[in-house]
Order: structure tokens, then C-alpha cells, then sequence
């Protein structure tokens, strides 16, 4: 019998890799917060995936954190700011050698995670695939992309890396995974928050060339005052691929932003000032960006954290 996939957060990533893996015939749950939630979800009848302007619904069981069944291996799919509660509230449903698929932006919440949970292997993914929900238990598949998989603690890959090949989710396992992280939140520190405070798409950042280079050249320092050379090798020329790649797009920050939604600063930004400051190393234009993107994000009535 294939082992069950245990689905916590319906956001985009969750609900994309939810149905991809239904669609493979998995099994699948999808975990929801509470009663409420649930019944809103019964209601609907599943989950549904546009593809190619195609929708087609697929009837994932739902339940709740409270639900009897043990979970072997959990899809972590929630913001940053939400992991470590998300998993808290299904802790005592994780069996012995239970395995976490951690799908969260930038860092430290990882470490958080694993933290509250010592006796599961917490595997890091980071995903280049883009999707949006235009609708409760919907969402819209937008872009291929990629998603890199690795545990830092225990390189050697899991078996069930099969059933990801079998759903249609480009994968790849890697000894490098923290490389792969650091280097998407560099790239996110250097795009998000600008077009946050410039109130710009992807592209509007052409015109802000000084800043972004800026930018690039305290968080190269950074990631090799880190340890992590990798990820810090031609980030800016990086950078103005990306921005030049995604003009037409807004950034995820940004879309929090204007929909009035919590952004994940504290994993990206404030990791990257955190992190610095443990080092002794001066980030004084990061700092900048970060108490700037607080005072607007606060104006909004958002919280800077």
C-alpha cells in the first residue's frame, strides 16, 4: 500500500501539489484548521486545478488536525510565519518515523519546525513553480518550474521520491539544499520589498538599477561571510535576469501586500539582518529596506513582522 500524503495548508503550492499527486492516483488528505473549514471544503466537494484554462476537481478527502489517523509523511505547505503552529497542532498525529516535506520561503523556519518536532526527518524543498488561487480550493497552474529537495542532516534520498515523478512534479534531490535556500532569499531580499515600496511590478525595478545593485553587493557579502559562496556567486547579474524574466509579474510580496495579507519579511529580510548581526557584519542598506518595508507595511496596518 502507498503511503499516505497528509496535505497541511490550501494555499497555491498545497492544493497544486495536492491534486497532482490525486490526479497520479495517491492517496491524499488535505488537512484543515478547524470544523468551519472543513465543512466550507466538504461543501465545495474537492479541490480544483486549472491547467491550460482546463479546470478539473479532484475529491480529496479533507479532516481536521484532530483526526485519528497517524500521519507518516506530511506536506508542510503554509506561509513561514505559520509552520511551527501548523505542525504543532498535528504533532501527536506523527508517527515514529514520520517525514516532513517543508515548503516554506526564505529561512528559519525550518529550524523551527524541526525543533518542535526532533523525532520526524524534516526534508527542505524549494520551488520555482508558479501558481495562484483564483478561488477557495482552487488553484490556477501558471508557470513550470522546479522544486529542489534535500535534508542537510540525511543526504540520502527517500523512496518516495517515486510518487512525485509518478504525479508530474519536476523534482530534483540535492546535497545542496541550504545553497538553494539561501540563494532564493537572497534573490527575494533584493526584489520583493523594492517592489513592495515602489509599488511596481518585476520590471518597474529597471529603473531602480543603483539600489538593486546595492542590494546585491551587501547580500553577496553576506552569504560568503556565511559559508555559502554558492549562492553568492553572480547574484546580481542573477538578480537582473530575474527581474528582466518576470517583468510582466508581480512578486509574492507584493500581491500579500495588496491583498492586505502578512507578509513573510521576518524569513527573508529579517533573517538576512539577523544573520548578519550575528556575523558582526554591517548591512547598513539591507537594515534600511527592512525598517522602510516596517513603517509601510505598519501605515498599512500590516504587521512588520
Amino acid at each position: 500500500m502507498p503511503t499516505t500524503w497528509h496535505v497541511l495548508g490550501a494555499g497555491s503550492l498545497g492544493t497544486l501539489w495536492a491534486t497532482r499527486l490525486a490526479r497520479a492516483g495517491l492517496p491524499v488528505r488535505l488537512v484543515l484548521r478547524n470544523e468551519q473549514r472543513l465543512q466550507a471544503y466538504r461543501a465545495a466537494g474537492g479541490l480544483t486545478l486549472v491547467e491550460q484554462g482546463q479546470a478539473r476537481q479532484y475529491p480529496v478527502p479533507g479532516q481536521t488536525a484532530d483526526a485519528p489517523e497517524p500521519i507518516k509523511r506530511l506536506l508542510l505547505a503554509c506561509k513561514a510565519y505559520d509552520a511551527e503552529a501548523a505542525v504543532a497542532s498535528v504533532a501527536h498525529r506523527l508517527s515514529a518515523d514520520a517525514e516532513l516535506i517543508l515548503l516554506q520561503n526564505g529561512l528559519g523556519s525550518q529550524d523551527a519546525v524541526a525543533n518542535r518536532v526532533p523525532q520526524a526527518r524534516c526534508i527542505s524543498a524549494s520551488s520555482t513553480e508558479g501558481a495562484f488561487r483564483d478561488g477557495d480550493w482552487r488553484v490556477v497552474f501558471a508557470g513550470h518550474g522546479y522544486t529542489w529537495l534535500g535534508d542537510p542532516a540525511h543526504p540520502v534520498a527517500p523512496i518516495w521520491l517515486d510518487d512525485l515523478t509518478a504525479a508530474a512534479i519536476p523534482h530534483e534531490w540535492t546535497a545542496d539544499i541550504l545553497t538553494r535556500l539561501w540563494r532564493k532569499l537572497a534573490l527575494n531580499c533584493a526584489i520583493n520589498p523594492l517592489t513592495v515600496l515602489h509599488h511596481c511590478k518585476n520590471g518597474g525595478l529597471q529603473a531602480h538599477h543603483c539600489e538593486v545593485a546595492t542590494l546585491c553587493a551587501e547580500l553577496t557579502d553576506l552569504l560568503e561571510r556565511c559559508g555559502q559562496p554558492m549562492a553568492a556567486e553572480d547574484l546580481q547579474p542573477e538578480v537582473e535576469r530575474v527581474i528582466q524574466a518576470t517583468a510582466a509579474n508581480y512578486s509574492s510580496m507584493y500581491q500579500d501586500v495588496a491583498h492586505g495579507r502578512r507578509t513573510e519579511i521576518s524569513y527573508l529580510l529579517g533573517h538576512a539582518c539577523k544573520v548578519a548581526e550575528r556575523h558582526r557584519l554591517p548591512v547598513p542598506h539591507l537594515e534600511q529596506l527592512r525598517q522602510r518595508l516596517i513603517t509601510h507595511l505598519n501605515n498599512l496596518g500590516l504587521p512588520g513582522d
